[in-house]
């Protein structure tokens, strides 16, 4: 029988995902040296080439992609057999780390903790704010045990290594200054803020949410300033120098120069889900922190 090795197993994992040795080792506290020795060891011990030359780089081979196929599943059972353990010796208690975007914070973390305190006071939630690319790499690192993103912007459900479940679809309302001539206008349309200046984010999710949601509404939005924080954008808002897409779960950033309108016919929206490492969710404290937030309204 081919001899697994776990420890090597997720040493490959992770080169698969992070792409060098070096990022490898790094990620992983270990020296390049060793990396590669694990690797060349863990191929000994199977049978196959593992790794192949690419450039100055090296790649997994088809058999090495073949061999991490299996190993998700064992991956995943490994997390099954640690939450029930978990569960078994804690029973209702435990500590469950939570990473999460800037307004998911307020609008759902904190609601499902204040939740937990009163049905569960012996369960403890960490809190580590994050973007959604990061708290999937600390997901997979194993520096939380749960990740709070944008859909759009996390892996497909196909991969082995998550399990996901759909959290809300938080409507997208548009922010205008106060004295702005279509504030008042009913029935307001996405695309009757055409030819506005906007403002959001020069890259990351923020910025394909507003472009996409324009661009399903017939125009390419016309960057006027560049921000990524809300007190920024609003201030901004208030201040009249241009119009910006508003997620609902904000609603805590709202400022007195500001009206916030909800769109009509074309009310975009962002869909936040969760995120686990395949199996965890079938332990005791993270199925509670999953059903806390699912429960949040």
């Amino acid at each position: 029988m081919t001899d697994w090795d776990i420890k090597k197993l997720h040493i490959l994992r992770t080169l698969n995902e992070r792409g060098t040795v070096t990022a490898t080792a790094e990620a992983l506290l270990m020296t390049p040296s060793a990396v590669s020795q694990q690797l060349s060891n863990l191929a000994k011990q199977l049978g196959v080439p593992l790794l192949e030359a690419h450039g100055r780089r090296v790649r997994l081979t088809d058999a090495a992609h073949l061999v991490l196929r299996h190993a998700e599943a064992v991956f995943a059972q490994l997390e099954r057999a640690d939450a029930e353990l978990s569960g078994y010796l804690q029973g209702e208690a435990g500590e469950v780390r939570v990473g999460a975007f800037s307004t998911a914070v307020p609008a759902l973390v904190v609601p499902a903790v204040r939740a937990l305190r009163a049905s569960h006071p012996a369960l403890e939630v960490r809190v580590r704010e994050a973007e959604a690319a990061e708290s999937y790499a600390l997901l997979s690192a194993g520096d939380v045990d749960l990740a709070i993103s944008l859909a759009a912007h996390a892996p497909t459900a196909r991969d082995a290594r998550f399990t996901r479940v759909t959290l809300l679809a938080d409507p997208l309302d548009v922010a205008l200054p106060a004295a702005h001539p279509l504030a008042a206008t009913p029935g307001l349309r996405l695309a009757d803020l055409a030819d506005e200046p906007w403002i959001f984010g020069g890259s990351g999710p923020w910025s394909e949410i507003t472009r996409t949601a324009c661009e399903a509404a017939g125009f390419v939005p016309e960057q006027a300033h560049s921000a990524a924080g809300w007190t920024a954008i609003l201030a901004m808002v208030e201040a009249g120098m241009g119009v910006a897409l508003v997620p609902r779960m904000a609603a805590a950033e709202r400022r007195a120069g500001v009206v916030t309108r909800v769109l009509s016919a074309d009310q975009p929206r962002r869909h936040v889900i969760a995120a686990v490492r395949r199996g965890s969710e079938e332990g005791t404290a993270v199925a509670r922190v999953l059903t806390a937030l699912q429960n949040v309204q």
